[in-house]
């Protein structure tokens, strides 16, 4: 049965990390919409690309446009069996929100599925759901998982984890992992003819 998906989003979210999992969600027949704190429905999210060229750390660069779907203040738990929190930046200003904490904390309490790649992981720190619960995320966001009582996974970069309701990754390169798996907890299967 098709399951009603929201993915949380701010401006330069990652661009593959909202873009390529909500396409694949709704190739496999989910009803898929997003929501941005203070952007109306039908408005739009700049996205940021990141990639791992050799440095340090990561490169930005300026990536799409990415379409908001719904509108943020009308957004309740209620109407969606699951969550994605893509990365990027986004994440770091997004966890400021109340209205953000609060629906995160709302999925996590119904024991809904909540998938978060990257950076998405400090969302999930500044809600406070991950206490006891082995969380993946960008190696630079594994002293807030810790702050806030998980465990991190140090895994590779292509690798997700399930933990309970709390399907992760790294980052993007992880995205077949980790959907696989998100798919998984979501009940959904798919078959080959």
């Amino acid at each position: 049965m098709a399951k009603k998906i929201l993915f949380l989003v701010g401006d330069y979210v990652e661009d593959y990390e909202v873009m390529v999992p909500f396409q694949l969600l709704a190739a496999v027949g989910h009803q898929v919409e997003a929501a941005c704190p203070g952007k109306p429905a039908n408005g739009k999210v700049a996205t940021a690309i990141h990639d791992f060229e050799g440095d340090q750390t990561y490169s930005e660069k300026r990536g799409h446009n990415f379409a908001l779907t719904t509108d943020f203040a009308s957004v309740k738990e209620a109407d969606y069996d699951a969550l994605v929190i893509p990365g990027g930046r986004a994440p770091e200003y997004l966890r400021l929100d109340d209205g953000v904490i609060a629906l995160v904390k709302a999925f996590a309490a119904a024991g809904k599925p909540i998938a978060a790649v990257c950076h998405g992981a400090q969302v999930l720190a500044a809600a406070d759901v991950i206490r006891g619960r082995t969380i993946s995320s960008y190696p630079a966001c594994a002293p807030e998982v810790r702050l806030a009582g998980g465990r991190h996974a140090d895994i590779a970069i292509h690798d997700a984890i399930t933990d309970d309701i709390f399907v992760t990754a790294p980052a993007w390169p992880a995205h077949p992992t980790w959907m696989a798996q998100f798919l998984a907890r979501l009940g959904t299967t798919i078959s080959h003819a």
